[in-house]
């Protein structure tokens, strides 16, 4: 039995070893003692594993402490605050842009198809998940097309997000001229220590001008049309101005820290594209005209795409419903001790004064970011909570759970919704001041994923997202303390258990 003995004192040690590294987040340092105690010295190989990245930025975007705060004078204190206390933390400061807000797949993929085909220079491109469906071989047709024309286009893809993305598919794009590279790749030795960590960025930058970015990853899910997924409701935003340069940076510092793909054929080769060549006409069409689609309802989104004007967009002109906005972009980096993303949400959080509406499908919060949000309640602030009914993967709809119940006591309100798949990240404050971007609420987003967000001081802007916050709170159910007390004795134990993963989920 003297085995056991010591097999207890060194697994001790080295649980030991994990809290004292993991001090300053408590809530990781948890997981990972428990998954020791379930798993002897192997909990401990995992942990080294998972938590030891080897290819890590370290170095943070930041923008001059000394640049000065001009927002127009029609904005409200808590704008003025909330600008000043964020200025350190952003990638250039307080810029100006043009801003269209995109309110679901469809629309978002008509926009950035008739950008990309209307690009003279430079197209580069940063997905989390990137498919190889209905929509991804469109737009890879459509940048396939462009690079043959001259275009410059580099392609970054997350190693585990588009882990399913064909080589053959790489090889084309490399094949007519286009840089890819991959984050984090699964391969050796990235796949041992750095599979944890994701850049969960969607962004598109077209000659250095024009910038996309949100929640929109690439795939036929985001059109809302996919039977076995069904609505899928988001937000993205199109950039044009200045703001498209601190976009560019955050790209820029991904770029360097990417993986390039090294296939054995790596020439230019002019050669038509799947879905054959394509004309101006055609260019942002998800298919061409007369081509018989895999499936019915490949065909009807489709369709509905085609639907929109061929006509090309401006590379910096803006359209008619965009808002010319002060704006503050930030960029998530793991690799820094002190995470940007939280620190945007906790002083947004507690320097409002009148409303907050927050649409988020993953809020799984630290406890700073909980404490902020139940003080603004108690500050008499307007709190109101819009999260998934339906969340994928179940285990984090489960750890979310855990929260509602408290958050309700406090004065919050929360809804639940129903009408399909929600994964807006949206926040908005005092009807002035909004964020969009890639980021969730919970310690993954703030600890461990790479992630590009966006604050904007403009009531026109905040109205608009809070005209579509109250559109889907139409089709939303309110969640009730009774339904929190109501559960079953097994759906507390699944919901507890799946809270103390949180950590990575």
């Amino acid at each position: 039995m003297a085995w056991i003995a010591g097999l207890w004192l060194v697994n001790t040690a080295l649980l030991i070893i994990i809290a004292v590294r993991e001090v300053r987040r408590p809530a990781k340092a948890l997981t990972w003692i428990s998954v020791g105690l379930v798993l002897p010295i192997i909990g401990f190989v995992c942990y080294l594993f998972v938590t030891n990245p080897v290819q890590m930025r370290r170095d943070k975007l930041v923008s001059s402490h000394n640049n000065p705060i001009a927002l127009p004078p029609a904005c409200g204190d808590s704008a003025f605050v909330i600008a000043r206390a964020l200025q350190p933390l952003s990638v250039s400061g307080l810029r100006t842009s043009y801003v269209q807000i995109l309110t679901n797949g469809m629309e978002t993929y008509g926009k950035l198809l008739q950008s990309i085909q209307a690009a003279q220079k430079t197209i580069d491109l940063e997905y989390y998940i990137y498919r190889n469906d209905h929509i991804g071989k469109r737009i890879t047709d459509v940048l396939i097309d462009r690079a043959l024309s001259g275009v410059n286009i580099r392609f970054i893809r997350d190693g585990w997000g588009s882990r399913s993305f064909p080589k053959h598919t790489v090889r084309r794009m490399m094949e007519a001229g286009i840089e890819c590279r991959t984050i984090f790749p699964l391969r050796f030795p990235w796949v041992l220590s750095n599979l944890t960590y994701r850049d969960h960025c969607k962004i598109v930058i077209v000659d250095g001008k024009e910038a996309f970015m949100g929640g929109i990853n690439v795939g036929d899910e985001y059109t809302g049309m996919k039977p076995d997924v069904g609505f899928w409701r988001d937000t993205h935003m199109r950039l044009t101005g200045e703001t498209a340069d601190d976009v560019k940076a955050v790209f820029e510092a991904h770029w360097k820290m990417a993986s390039p793909d090294m296939l054995h054929s790596t020439r230019k080769a002019k050669f038509i594209p799947e879905s054959a060549q394509l004309s101006d006409d055609k260019a942002i069409h998800p298919f061409p005209s007369g081509k018989t689609e895999r499936s019915g309802y490949g065909w009807e989104w489709g369709s509905e795409l085609g639907t929109m004007e061929g006509t090309h967009m401006g590379k910096a002109s803006p359209s008619k419903d965009s808002h010319n906005v002060y704006i503050q972009i930030f960029e998530g980096n793991p690799g820094l001790p002190t995470p940007v993303i939280r620190e945007m949400h906790f002083i947004c959080l507690t320097q409002a004064t009148r409303t907050i509406d927050v649409t988020n499908p993953y809020f799984i919060p630290d406890a700073d970011i909980m404490m902020a949000i139940k003080t603004a309640a108690a500050r008499g602030v307007r709190v109101r909570l819009l999260v998934p009914r339906q969340v994928i993967p179940k285990v984090a709809g489960a750890a979310s759970r855990t929260y509602y119940g408290e958050l309700v006591e406090a004065g919050i309100d929360v809804f639940q919704y129903n009408k399909g798949v929600l994964h807006a990240k949206v926040m908005i404050i005092d009807g002035e001041i909004a964020e969009v971007g890639s980021s969730n609420y919970d310690l993954r987003s703030y600890r461990l994923n790479y992630e590009v967000c966006a604050v904007m001081y403009h009531s026109d802007v905040a109205r608009e997202l809070t005209e579509q916050f109250e559109r889907d709170l139409a089709e939303a159910t309110p969640y009730r303390l009774e339904d929190h007390m109501h559960r079953t004795s097994s759906e507390r134990m699944l919901d507890q258990a799946a809270r103390l993963l949180s950590p990575l989920l």
